[in-house]
């Protein structure tokens, strides 16, 4: 199992540079077997979903090469075939591929997908888009069978019941290949749906409103890559860093951002009174010194990302006052909390979803285990403000989501080390 090992009391100083989104890359790697050429990729982070998620392509004949943050792949050679049942249970994002393949061979036939345990992450949005577009889906034994050969994909109008950014996602990839126009209405609006949509008009799809409540695509019969598409830096990890900064640093410059991703998230920070200079692409943390309390409810964006509200946990330790989190996308997505108070934090949730964070004066080292990467991510801050030696069990969560994070970490200071995992390869 691997654990990060972090003795705390070393402030963070010194600059950082973002790698590519997560959240775009475990999209765009399925997307990629929609291409009749090879593809190109760049800033994609180095984290161990891109190593489970280039295992399923290998499954499927596709041949890929990922170094340093450039990733090729090659789906001219594809097969249909049986998807590894470990890997895709590894990572929720792997059921991209019911749409990629879907959109490439109309059917798909893929294990009920995995990933963090953060309560009901039901796909059924997913399932109506495809049948939406003509396919018949069922499920038997964990596996669900989707499939549109006996008419093949057609265009047509979807309204999702709610907001998802998997199913817009996913009905994107399907509806790409689709015969005539399909018109997804009431779709999440991420950065990364537009850079997933980005990537597949520079390949000659035909995607409009990306971005907006209604996305229109008109089918085409072949994507060709004509460039490498470079991945949007990771609005995830930066807001992590940036907590990291405000509650324990002595200024550090986070590079490679695009500020007007975390405007809900700098917008919370600054009513905390942190010390910030948002530049065009960069932001600067300076020391906190009195800091105040507030209230954060997470939303679809551009509201505050349900994915920050675990990283900006341990900065709001430091408010004088009680501060509260109201997390109404994964009302479950509390497993930190017994973990930070193993630390000494004082923070509680007695209703589903809303989180009660106190002043707390003293964090203390101890072993504790990351039950899902962004609950890592506030271990690893809580680590570095800690008195004494902190054990983090699990660490592949953490790995699985932050792009080289102990060299990054070791840059600005911090002192760890890494167990159990092989860094060079990023696998188990």
């Amino acid at each position: 199992m691997a654990k990060i090992i972090i003795n705390g009391g070393h402030k963070v100083a010194g600059q950082v540079t973002i790698g590519g989104a997560k959240n775009s890359t475990v999209a765009l790697i399925p997307a990629a077997i929609l291409a009749d050429t090879a593809v190109n990729f760049d800033n994609v982070p180095q984290i161990l979903d891109v190593k489970n998620l280039q295992y399923i392509l290998a499954a499927m004949n596709v041949h890929s090469n990922f170094h340093d943050g450039d990733l090729s792949i090659d789906p001219t050679t594809i097969k249909e075939a049986p998807l590894p049942a470990t890997a895709i249970k590894s990572l929720r994002a792997s059921y991209y591929f019911m749409g990629a393949l879907l959109g490439r061979f109309g059917r798909a036939t893929v294990t009920f997908p995995g990933g963090d345990n953060l309560g009901s992450r039901p796909i059924d949005q997913h399932i109506k888009g495809f049948e939406a577009l003509g396919a018949k889906v069922t499920e038997k034994d964990d596996v669900i069978n989707i499939d549109a050969t006996e008419n093949g994909l057609k265009g047509a109008r979807i309204a999702l019941d709610t907001v998802s950014v998997g199913a817009t996602i996913n009905i994107i990839l399907a509806a790409v290949r689709a015969e005539g126009q399909t018109i997804i209405e009431n779709v999440a609006k991420e950065p990364e749906i537009i850079d997933i949509a980005t990537f597949l008009n520079n390949m000659g799809a035909n995607i409009r409103g990306a971005g907006t409540d209604t996305i229109r695509i008109t089918g085409v019969d072949s994507l060709k890559a004509q460039n490498t598409h470079t991945v949007i830096p990771d609005r995830i990890e930066a807001g992590t860093y940036m907590s990291m900064a405000a509650a324990y640093g002595d200024g550090v410059t986070i590079q490679n951002v695009i500020p007007e991703h975390l405007e809900s998230y700098t917008s919370k920070l600054i009513e905390m009174g942190v010390d910030m200079q948002i530049g065009d692409d960069s932001i600067y943390i300076g020391p906190s010194r009195a800091l105040k309390p507030v209230s954060i409810k997470t939303m679809p964006y551009p509201g505050f990302a349900t994915d920050l509200q675990q990283p900006i946990t341990p900065l709001l330790f430091l408010a004088e006052g009680e501060s509260t989190i109201i997390e109404t996308i994964y009302p479950q997505r509390i497993r930190h909390i017994a973990e930070l108070r193993r630390m000494g934090a004082e923070l509680s949730s007695l209703n589903p979803g809303e989180i009660k964070i106190n002043h707390s004066k003293r964090l203390v080292g101890t072993t504790v285990e990351a039950a899902e990467i962004r609950a890592g991510a506030a271990l690893v801050i809580a680590a570095i403000m800690a008195d004494g030696q902190t054990v983090i069990d699990n660490a592949s969560h953490i790995l699985r989501g932050y792009d080289r994070i102990a060299e990054k970490l070791r840059g600005l200071g911090v002192d760890l080390q890494i167990e159990g995992v092989d860094l060079i390869n990023l696998m188990p």
